[in-house]
């Protein structure tokens, strides 16, 4: 993916969750299902990315691939192995693209997680949309308030003279009421 022009801590390895997560669930291509959920739900992880000898990504399986194309088909998971169902050749980010950039990708494409690599193309981490959450929400506080302080800024003569004929309509009353 071609980098955009990096904005400090737009990179996805500026991210706290690149730091934070731990090493992605790994098995080659050879591994039975069988053996790989096992190993997803000892680790609580929801895919498990499949990857070649140099420890580079060549497939992913969710267990949404398990359901719809193990389960669903009637197949034995301790003889079908990981490079039937896996998705072949998946979207990879590098840990140094632009984490906006991956956000609208991910939400038009409809892909719930994106493997990030290294430089050599080594698997570093798996990013779920569900990362992106707390980066949105910061960054749509922030375009919010920068928005309201562009309106006010443009409108203030209005707020000013609003302001002025509500203050001046104040001291009218508590004048009249003295009388």
């Amino acid at each position: 993916m071609a980098q955009s022009t990096q904005r400090p801590g737009s990179r996805l390895m500026d991210r706290p969750e690149y730091k934070s997560k731990p090493k992605p669930l790994t098995r080659s291509p050879e591994t039975t299902v069988f053996d790989a959920v096992a190993a997803m739900s000892d680790k609580n992880y929801g895919s498990v990315m499949v990857v070649d000898a140099a420890d580079k990504v060549i497939g992913v399986v969710t267990e949404r691939d398990v359901m719809n194309k193990l389960v669903g088909k009637g197949m034995d998971a301790k003889t079908t192995k990981l490079s039937d169902i896996m998705t072949a050749n998946p979207r990879l980010a590098v840990e140094t693209d632009d984490v906006t950039d991956w956000m609208r990708q991910m939400s038009n494409e409809r892909f719930r997680r994106l493997p990030v690599v290294d430089a050599e193309g080594r698997i570093k981490v798996v990013f779920t949309q569900g990362d992106f959450v707390s980066y949105s929400w910061p960054e749509l506080i922030y375009q919010a308030r920068s928005m309201a302080t562009a309106n006010v800024t443009r409108n203030f003569p209005y707020y000013l003279i609003g302001g002025g004929i509500a203050l001046y309509s104040i001291i009218m009353v508590i004048v009249v009421s003295m009388l």
